[in-house]
């Protein structure tokens, strides 16, 4: 039984070791496909429009500080190597163009964004603190009712009322939840991937075409635009994952 156990405990000790490393990798190659997915230009502006902010905000919400720099990291790297992963096939000449400091911006974007967003663990215990009620008392609750529900000698309504009850608060809280959740997540990428990211592409772009900061910010309007749908639509996606894996 020991050397079962033991074999168990390794075994998931491989998997997460391996997660932890494969999820910062596929990240990065997602990044990599959403440039070559192509981009938009947009008039008066030298920076076109691409999918890689989206993915960035994804691979904040869905991992942790640390593994989200390491993908953005990694994908500058690749792309400081020489490998074409950037914006219409470019490499090395797009850190120091005008959208450098878009792509420089992704690394601290994504540390602040992760790091806001917190984890479900703390978000739930939050709430309880709170003393507002989480899935997980939720579904205490209920077992124990269906628990007094089925022992032998029970009051039948009284047990089927307080079940009742506790499925009802527990159908109640979870819209609740899932909007402090999606709330939480919007307000870290916002403040992360939109708000970090366009004050770094905002000063290089300034020092390296010497426009007026003011033309750069009015030019980049549509970008802003665009950033904030990808933020809302980001956030709403992982926390209907979450929501679903609970």
């Amino acid at each position: 039984m020991p050397s079962i156990t033991t074999s168990a405990v390794a075994g998931s000790r491989v998997r997460r070791t391996v997660l932890a490393v494969a999820k910062p990798i596929a990240f990065a190659v997602l990044l990599w496909l959403a440039s070559a997915a192509g981009a938009v230009p947009i008039p008066g502006t030298p920076v076109p429009i691409t999918l890689q902010t989206f993915v960035v905000m994804v691979a904040a919400l869905t991992m942790d500080w640390r593994q989200a720099g390491a993908a953005v990291a990694l994908y500058l790297a690749a792309g400081a190597a020489g490998l074409p992963v950037f914006a219409g096939g470019s490499s090395t000449a797009a850190l120091f163009g005008p959208s450098a400091g878009f792509l420089i911006g992704f690394l601290p974007g994504v540390i602040v964004t992760a790091w806001l967003k917190g984890s479900s663990r703390r978000a739930i215990a939050a709430h309880h603190a709170a003393g507002s009620s989480t899935p997980t008392a939720f579904t205490a609750s209920t077992a124990r009712s269906i628990a007094a529900y089925a022992a032998p000698g029970s009051d039948d309504a009284a047990d089927r009322t307080d079940l009742a009850a506790s499925v009802a608060d527990a159908a109640a809280s979870r819209p609740i939840v899932f909007a402090l959740t999606f709330l939480r997540y919007f307000a870290a990428a916002m403040v992360g991937c939109v708000a970090v990211v366009y004050v770094f592409g905002f000063a290089v772009q300034a020092a390296l075409t010497g426009a007026p900061l003011p033309a750069i910010i009015l030019a980049s309007v549509p970008f802003i635009i665009g950033d904030v749908v990808k933020s809302f639509v980001a956030s709403l996606t992982v926390s209907v994952a979450v929501a679903l894996r609970r």
